[in-house]
């Protein structure tokens, strides 16, 4: 025989050759390491052609010729492959219709996997997606500084300038490092995928849960910041506080569900009015208090808080310099959501990286250097950015201007993490260190599970903390840098690993962003630890620990489910069967589980558990007129238990003949209205959920609809 008409006879299924080798005691090499499955294929069915309806008449049916624009399923060019349309996805019940026309007015119509190319954004559009929550830092870093240096005294915060100057030159270098980054990752290089690639899988999950408790936490103090800026504004909704900021987590949730692409536009354009009324706040204070130096803040006085009499300590200026780092949150998000932008990805997020610290230091560095100027001090009701431009604008519409736009970038600040924790967690998800749920993609092809979880957490939070900034930032900036440092210290591996062209150059940035990263790390871990750092801290022990126990659990599943690839592959040895079929009485019902029951195996029996025997004698005599080719066993179950005799049979069924399947089929009524469930299926739910723990059982159900009864089976 040739090597050719081997071939061909081991694909259809054919015996061995004569010649092939026997083990020496006359058994079947590796028979415990077969599978036995059909070798034989059954014809692919014609989907797309036409449909079978029944007639009129008892036992009559028809062909109809499917319509193009009816069809459920198109043919792919390979082979038994289909593509299912719109028609075979539509809903098929009223009230799927209604929440399908809900779900599509609420987030858009379905788009389809083939048009995701179309959802990437470009440069203009990903700058208000994701430096939205770094640009709105510069909103609150200036009055975390004068918050912490007012324990010192007036005098202490000149030193706010210094702090800041600091601030921005940490921003350049994290920002050059995340530069190297995208050049070295152009299809996404987060601090996950950089640190688990190039440190190890304890540095990977590590960083993720940084970075997922740094997006929940993002979340929770940017609507926080955005609701204090219209409290600021408008001092009567102080109270509300909580429940404005849980609303808004709702709402940017929901727009969130519509697509990345949907809510790009959407939040571009609060974004570039908040650039736009920063740009005119700095450069028209500047030139106000050129012309008039004698400018101040006063008029906010009796809102400051109180100043200390301590005197300025190192230890206060760190503190203060870890509150204003809040600054550079949400600078890493670019990197770590290059797949959402056009091509070329890495250039266009490259260049988005250096628009986003362009505009963020000079925001930043400029308010701290006018809040020095005019005198302003932390106030619990008033923000600094708030306080300039009541001093430069009055209450005119330029200053309710600046604080709608202000109060609006900073919820909306949200919106990178609600970019970037989805992604994140599909990474996860791939990688089994989430469940696979993560990975689901919704109507408007967003990964949905991540978004509502986001929201969920965060709303918590703000709830637990009451909205309160002041309260969330102590949380906020660790995990921040610790996530910085993972990153940039698996780009120094890189590029000692590979040596690419202008590996030298990069190394140098890498390194010197690892070590600034690290020691701001160290700094607000240290001088945090008491006000919150700890809780975050806690947090991403507990949820790197979550990542490792779900792998762990998926892995072994994995193991367990695992086939080898020189098993061979042949079902020609069937395993017996055995089917029970617990019945209560005769009914439409009943009989359409049986006759599914014989289909599946002529070793079928019925099984009746009772308290009452006359009326299963009863059952038995008209079971025996009307069944004839079903046995029917009836149990008498004088402690009226139900479940626990039909697993006493089952075993006694495996016991009788090890190594057969045991199917239990069960009927299932199907009801008209989703509150007449209750009244039906109690025992059987029972009955399945214990069968469930029971090893080599098969549970099968039958629906009956209710509502459509169907001709009784003979």
């Amino acid at each position: 025989m040739s090597e050719q008409e081997r071939a061909e006879s081991r694909e259809a299924g054919g015996a061995p050759e004569p010649d092939a080798p026997r083990a020496e005691d006359g058994d079947r090499p590796d028979d415990r390491d077969r599978i036995r499955l059909m070798r034989r294929r059954s014809a692919v069915p014609e989907l797309e052609q036409t449909e079978i309806y029944r007639g009129a008449k008892p036992g009559t049916r028809y062909a109809r010729r499917i319509r193009s624009s009816e069809r459920r399923f198109e043919r792919s060019q390979d082979e038994a492959t289909f593509r299912a349309t719109a028609v075979a996805t539509a809903p098929r019940t009223s009230a799927q219709q209604l929440w399908r026309g809900i779900r599509k007015l609420a987030l858009g119509a379905p788009i389809s996997s083939e048009d995701i190319e179309e959802q990437r954004l470009p440069k203009v559009k990903a700058l208000a997606v994701f430096s939205s929550d770094a640009l709105s830092s510069s909103a609150y870093a200036t009055d975390e500084i004068l918050l912490v240096l007012a324990v010192a005294g007036t005098g202490a915060l000149t030193k706010s300038i210094p702090i800041a100057l600091a601030i921005g030159l940490l921003l350049a270098i994290v920002t050059f490092s995340y530069r190297q980054t995208i050049r070295a990752y152009p299809n996404g290089g987060g601090a996950y995928i950089v640190a688990r690639e190039n440190l190890g899988d304890v540095a990977g999950l590590t960083a993720a849960a940084a970075l997922s408790v740094d997006y929940i936490l993002t979340v929770a103090v940017s609507i926080a910041a955005g609701v204090f800026a219209i409290t600021s504004a408008i001092p009567e909704l102080h109270p509300m506080r909580v429940e404005l900021s849980v609303g808004f987590v709702a709402l940017i949730t929901l727009l969130n569900l519509r697509g990345i692409r949907e809510s790009g536009t959407i939040f571009a354009i609060p974004t570039y009015a908040f650039i736009f009324a920063f740009f005119i706040l700095i450069v028209v204070c500047f030139i106000r208090i050129a012309i008039d130096p004698s400018l101040n803040a006063d008029q906010f006085s009796d809102q400051w808080v109180q100043t200390g009499t301590k005197g300025l300590t190192w230890f206060i200026v760190l503190r203060a310099f870890a509150s204003g780092c809040a600054a550079l949150t949400g600078v890493e998000a670019i990197s770590n959501g290059i797949p959402a932008f056009k091509k070329p990805e890495s250039r266009n997020a490259s260049t988005t990286l250096m628009w986003m610290a362009v505009i963020l230091g000079f925001f930043f560095i400029g308010l701290t250097i006018l809040a020095h100027q005019l005198g302003v001090q932390h106030a619990d009701e008033v923000s600094a950015p708030a306080q300039v431009a009541r001093v430069i604008f009055g209450r005119s519409p330029i200053f309710y201007y600046v604080q709608v736009s202000t109060a609006l970038i900073l919820i909306l600040a949200a919106n990178t993490s609600y970019a970037d924790f989805p992604r994140l967690g599909s990474i996860l998800a791939r990688d089994r260190f989430l469940p696979h749920q993560f990975l689901f993609r919704g109507d408007r092809l967003a990964f949905s599970n991540g978004i509502i979880v986001l929201g969920a957490t965060a709303a918590l939070l703000l709830v637990i903390f009451d909205a309160d900034v002041d309260r969330l930032i102590p949380l906020y900036a660790f995990g921040v840098f610790a996530s910085f440092t993972l990153s940039q210290s698996g780009m120094v591996v890189h590029w000692l690993r590979l040596r690419e062209h202008g590996w030298k150059q990069s190394i140098v940035i890498n390194a010197v962003g690892a070590v600034a990263t690290f020691i701001v790390a160290l700094i607000v871990g240290g001088t945090k630890f008491n006000e919150g750092a700890w809780i975050s801290m806690l947090a991403m022990a507990i949820l790197a620990l979550i990542f490792y126990a779900i792998h762990k659990h998926y892995s072994g599943v994995s193991r367990g489910l695992d086939v080898p690839r020189d098993v061979i592959i042949d079902t020609r040895q069937h395993h017996r069967q055995a089917v029970l079929v617990p019945v209560d009485e005769i009914n439409r019902a009943t009989l359409r589980t049986l006759d599914y029951a014989r289909s599946v195996s002529p070793n079928v029996t019925a099984l009746h558990i009772t308290d009452d025997l006359e009326a299963g004698h009863r059952l038995r005599v008209d079971w025996e007129s009307r069944v004839l080719d079903v046995p029917l066993v009836i149990i008498d179950s004088p402690y009226r238990s139900f479940v626990a005799p039909v697993l006493s049979y089952v075993d006694a069924l495996d016991k009788a003949d090890p190594g057969q399947y045991v199917s239990v089929v069960l009927p299932e009524f199907v009801t008209a209205w989703p509150w007449q469930r209750v009244l039906h299926n109690q025992s059987a739910r029972r009955l399945k959920a214990a069968l469930r723990e029971r090893p080599d059982t098969v549970i099968i159900e039958v629906p009956y609809h209710l509502a459509h009864p169907e001709p009784a089976v003979g």
